[in-house]
């Protein structure tokens, strides 16, 4: 048996489980879509986590239950006659066929700049209203800051230089700064706060810098840190005062 015949066998493998379940399991006969979302998400956040372990293993369980979910939302929806999952796999095919006229049409392309910005354009002309209607509302904030910005890239709309971005950060700072020592209204300091990050986030995107994976790289640095110091201190962390704690802090950067 090829290896292109095993994984098939293996999807099929899948949707028959998932058909067995939702007839014959109490729980998964329950669900719903909205009942699975939560579900979906917390399993795409432990993908994550995983990737940013470099845990192969890991990855490898997430991707099984993200596929687990997927199949799941496509058997709901074909109870209704709605979809199923190979409307939804054709879907994203010609999707992947029409968006790549490099590789599927006449269209020449010379790098990854320009497959982007032919992707924008494309989905303009099938009818989307704006670039920015592909960004998630429910994305988290500085993710959706970063794909935003990605996306207004493609028509130009973009500084040309990253000293320019960092004058900007500059700027930015220098307004926040001045509502703070001025006790400006508490929404004037969070809207110039907002400026600062989304600033920063644009400077780390011209300096090749993934600004949602650079600080969850720092909170485990932090998490990893801050635990040291309550497994080696030598009495409750309530009872010890910030030098204590931070000659403990620097034993964990040592470490």
């Amino acid at each position: 048996m090829n290896d292109y015949q095993q994984k098939l066998d293996a999807f099929g493998r899948l949707l028959t489980i998932m058909d067995e379940l939702r007839e014959q399991c109490p729980w998964d006969k329950k669900q719903t879509l909205e009942s699975l979302r939560n579900l979906t998400i917390e399993e795409t956040y432990e993908l994550a986590d995983a990737i940013l372990d470099n845990d192969l293993n890991g990855i490898k369980e997430e991707i099984g239950d993200l596929m687990l979910h997927m199949t799941f939302y496509a058997r709901i929806a074909s109870e209704s006659g709605a979809f199923d999952i190979a409307d939804a796999l054709h879907a994203i095919c010609d999707k992947l066929i029409a968006r790549h006229p490099h590789i599927y049409g006449d269209v020449t392309v010379n790098d990854e700049a320009d497959v982007k910005r032919n992707w924008e354009q494309l989905k303009l002309k099938e009818g989307k209203k704006s670039l920015l209607a592909g960004v998630p509302n429910s994305l988290p904030a500085m993710v959706k800051a970063y794909r935003m910005q990605e996306k207004t890239k493609q028509v130009g709309f973009e500084w040309e230089t990253t000293d320019q971005v960092w004058e900007k950060v500059e700027e930015e700072l220098g307004e926040l700064n001045e509502n703070v020592r001025n006790n400006a209204h508490q929404h004037e300091i969070e809207e110039e706060f907002g400026d600062v990050l989304f600033s920063l986030i644009n400077y780390a995107r011209f300096i090749g810098v993934d600004p949602e994976t650079a600080l969850e790289r720092t909170n485990k640095k932090f998490k990893s840190r801050f635990e040291y110091i309550e497994r080696n201190a030598a009495k409750p962390l309530s009872e010890m005062n910030l030098a204590e704690m931070d000659e403990l802090w620097n034993e964990a950067k040592l470490k």
